[in-house]
């Protein structure tokens, strides 16, 4: 996998959050999703810009759901993993874990 291939840390979070919200994430559903499930703030610019950065990879899709009238009449836009995205979150998971192999995390010390 080449350097400019490689998922970032806050990318495989968004990732995740979509997987997890099951075809229900959106900008703010993923917001939601990740700070909770790693306690720490999550701005929706953040979250945004890695959205769309996913998208252009080929790693995410979206699509507009049904307009609300809580929002104006607007709509979501919803975003679900592509194929490649998978590949890409196995592949960035195996490499975390063949670096992690035979290392002894209480050595880490702090």
């Amino acid at each position: 996998m080449g350097k400019g291939n490689f998922l970032g840390e806050f990318e495989q979070l968004v990732l995740l959050a979509v997987i997890r919200l099951d075809d229900q994430g959106y900008g703010m559903s993923i917001r939601r999703e990740s700070e909770a499930r790693t306690s720490r703030e999550v701005t929706i610019g953040a979250v945004y810009a890695t959205l769309e950065r996913l998208e252009r990879k080929g790693h995410l899709r979206s699509w507009e759901g049904d307009s609300t009238p809580t929002r104006g009449g607007r709509s979501r836009r919803h975003f679900g993993l592509t194929s490649e995205g998978g590949h890409a979150l196995r592949t960035a998971h195996g490499i975390l874990a063949d670096m992690w192999d035979g290392l002894d995390p209480a050595a880490l010390g702090g």
